[in-house]
């Protein structure tokens, strides 16, 4: 991995990571990576410390990295430092019958948050699915969408008690597979063998025809919340 040098704390900047922190982290990285990253020293001035943290991690997780691995976490860290939280909110899926579509997704057991026609031509219905911090919404005057094109994920800790709340609520649910989700050819029945986290899946649809992937997850990727 070549010589290792002791990087200059002040190089990066004081704040969120101690002194110690800072002191810790660098001696770790060889010659090549501190290089990298004191590149950007004189430069970079706001979330300096939060791109350090990200490649010592790196570093800590695998000392055996490549300055590849270290430059790409590095970029990641600098760009999360400077960018605004973005949550996603609302998917708005396309349907025929409004009131059809209601009485589906009331029937899947997520909460009704509004049911509104603020304007001739214009309705909108918000639901949550149980857990989720994104709600879907339908009505009418929303979208120029084809009723039944949309596609969407839900995550869910236990496949099989999420297929069984689905048969018992009356949803004509797709058996349990595993393997990827597409193309279908390549699915295997059955819940995945060793319960892999995103290994796992069912689906369903609505009236219309708009289809939600359901995926177990039991353990997030890094970088994941």
């Amino acid at each position: 991995m070549g010589a290792h040098i002791r990087v200059i704390p002040e190089w990066f900047g004081g704040g969120a990571l101690s002194r110690k922190d800072l002191h810790e982290a660098a001696e770790e990285l060889t010659a090549g990576q501190a290089a990298l990253i004191a590149v950007g020293g004189p430069t970079i001035g706001k979330g300096l410390d939060k791109a350090l943290a990200g490649a010592a991690k790196v570093v800590k997780r695998a000392v055996e990295a490549t300055t590849g691995e270290i430059t790409s976490e590095l970029q990641e860290a600098l760009k999360e430092a400077d960018m605004v939280d973005m949550h996603l909110e609302v998917d708005i899926i396309p349907v025929s019958d409004v009131d059809r579509a209601k009485e589906f997704y009331q029937r899947l057991g997520w909460r009704l948050d509004q049911d509104v026609a603020p304007l001739d031509g214009l309705r909108i219905v918000q639901f949550t699915p149980p857990g989720s911090a994104a709600s879907v919404t339908f009505g009418l005057g929303l979208t120029m969408a084809a009723p039944g094109s949309a596609e969407g994920g839900l995550t869910v800790s236990d496949i099989v008690a999420a297929h069984d709340e689905l048969a018992g609520r009356g949803i004509d649910a797709s058996e349990i597979w595993h393997g990827p989700p597409f193309p279908v050819e390549a699915r295997q029945p059955g819940p995945d063998p060793e319960r892999t986290s995103y290994g796992s899946f069912c689906s369903f649809t609505d009236p219309d025809g708009n289809t939600w992937l359901v995926q177990e997850v039991t353990a997030r990727l890094p970088g994941r919340v």
